[in-house]
């Protein structure tokens, strides 16, 4: 493991590592001298000159092609992924333009995209991503007709099913149960992995309608289906799951309480086994056994596990954090708690995050750090900085802020600091939070701190606060973040003039990559310069 990771986290471990690459910012405020008026012919000239010098950077994949269906340029987004040597790459390319160009609102070049994927596989699920899009427009009759062109029979009763749930979220509930009657029978007639999550579907469908008999009918179906079916662990947990979430965020632990019961063992007598093992002589239980104790230790039969693991659990924990009330919480901590004394390694890990977090979440702090100590200590400190970022988000920033101020690892305690400071920001406080980060002492985590406190600034209206913030962050990637931040908060105010002026600081001091994305909204032409510059650098 990376010297640091665990400290600071993977997200935070990368950004740092990447951005203190990149050095620190110039002394003069970068790019103050360009496009002082926000001109945009300067801003797109700046933005060529930037692309050009760029190397290493593939048009064909990662967020270029995705930007350009986004920003009306579908066509040239098509033509780059058709330069993809092989089908399935290239398939699956198509398939991610005519998702981003749906989510746009171009219904008709997704469509036209969609028909000429030439994987079939890919095409069919370009169609049924198209369904509900087609429905969430107000074209039913277009949603019907593409799913009636869905060709393989495990995608009907997926394409049947969120079509239901699109026009039930339309509030048609007379339809919606129509479509997902249909999505039953297609169900019931092929059954195959993703059976469970269509269950589920159907389930929530139902429930938005009112029929929460029925919907429990759909919950029943889905532990059947776990339990009956030799599938793989993600599609017979993950749907089971989800149930289990549901159920639970309204007070019921029924059948929580009913999986983590493990089975009875079966009666123990000469011949007979236990859990699968063979048992033979007597059942005396005063005979004394030959041989090593130790191997007839390690002989024994495990007593048998519950059928819900302590990943599926996990799962459960994670999904209602921040919604469940305090009882059901900490009755969902106590049963997890209990599953982690049993000894099952399966998970074990990832069972013991989830309890932590969401014993914080909920303003357990004392318990949290308590369970972290089971923890080895390089990892531990990782933990109790999470911790402290959910007793953040819980509302108790005072006690969050002396927590991590007793995190005895640098690292550590400066993720935490930063949690506390963004959770500060979250809720408007941006003077204490500006406070808080400019006591980290590490120089990248202060500006890491200082954007969330960018962002609210900006938020509120104080422009000239929040720039002057952003100017005061010592990495110049970092800077550049932070800027790209104001550029949103600018668009929002209807200022851009202003936002195209921070744009262009950006791109001055980390390049076009800093501020494409947020140009989106305020240069669309900007993602196609990009990529013609870099198209005739390339010679393509």
């Amino acid at each position: 493991m990376p010297e640091g990771l665990a400290q600071w986290g993977q997200e935070l471990f990368l950004r740092r590592e990447r951005e203190r690459r990149r050095g620190l910012a110039p002394e003069s405020v970068a790019g103050q001298g360009f496009v002082r008026r926000g001109f945009e012919p300067c801003l797109l000239a700046l933005l060529r000159l930037s692309a050009s010098g760029d190397v290493g950077t593939g048009l064909t994949g990662g967020w270029f092609p995705g930007a350009l269906a986004r920003t009306g340029h579908l066509v040239r987004a098509a033509e780059l992924a058709y330069t993809i040597s092989g089908e399935l790459k290239q398939g699956e390319a198509l398939l991610a333009l005519v998702q981003a160009a749906a989510g746009a609102g171009d219904l008709s070049g997704a469509q036209a995209l969609a028909e000429s994927i030439p994987l079939r596989q890919l095409r069919d699920e370009a169609q049924v991503a198209l369904v509900p899009a087609w429905a969430l427009a107000g074209e039913r009759d277009r949603a019907v007709t593409a799913a009636e062109t869905i060709r393989y029979p495990h995608n009907w009763a997926w394409t049947w099913a969120v079509l239901a749930k699109a026009v039930a979220d339309g509030g048609d509930t007379h339809e919606a149960l129509r479509f997902a009657a249909r999505a039953e029978d297609e169900a019931r007639a092929f059954v195959f992995e993703g059976t469970g999550q269509v269950l589920v579907l159907l389930m929530e469908v139902v429930a938005a309608t009112g029929d929460h008999v029925r919907a429990a009918v759909f919950a029943d179906r889905v532990e059947d289906f776990s339990r009956s079916h030799n599938r793989t662990p993600s599609s017979r947990s993950r749907p089971l799951a989800a149930v289990l979430a549901r159920e639970t965020m309204t007070g019921d632990l029924d059948r929580v309480d009913a999986l983590l019961c493990p089975p009875p063992r079966p009666p123990v007598g000469a011949g007979g086994e236990v859990c699968g093992w063979a048992l033979t002589g007597s059942a005396d239980q005063d005979a004394a056994p030959e041989g090593d104790l130790d191997e007839i230790d390690d002989a024994r039969p495990l007593p048998p596990r519950s059928f819900l693991g302590a990943g599926d659990l996990a799962y459960v924990l994670d999904t209602v954090a921040e919604t469940a009330d305090q009882e059901v919480a900490l009755a969902l901590a106590d049963r997890a708690e209990a599953l982690l004394e049993t000894g099952d390694g399966r998970d074990h890990d990832v069972l013991l995050r989830a309890v932590t977090l969401l014993l914080a979440r909920h303003g357990q702090a004392e318990r949290a750090m308590a369970l972290a100590t089971r923890i080895d200590p390089e990892p531990r400190v990782g933990r109790q900085a999470e911790i402290v970022g959910e007793l953040a988000r819980y509302g108790d920033t005072d006690a969050a802020e002396a927590l991590a101020r007793a995190i005895t690892d640098r690292r550590a305690q400066a993720r935490a600091l930063i949690e506390v400071v963004r959770e500060l920001s979250e809720r408007g406080d941006a003077g204490a939070a500006e406070t808080l980060a400019q006591g980290i002492t590490d120089r990248w985590a202060r500006g890491e701190a200082l954007v969330a406190v960018v962002r609210e600034c900006a938020r509120g209206g104080d422009l000239g606060r929040a720039e002057a913030i952003a100017h005061s962050i010592a990495h110049r990637a970092t800077r550049a973040r932070a800027l790209a931040a104001l550029v949103e908060a600018s668009v929002e105010v209807s200022e851009p003039a202003h936002a195209r002026r921070l744009a262009a600081q950006a791109v001055v001091l980390d390049g076009w990559g800093a501020a494409l994305p947020v140009l989106e909204s305020i240069v669309p032409r900007a993602v196609a310069v990009v990529v013609e510059q870099m198209m005739m650098r390339d010679g393509v």
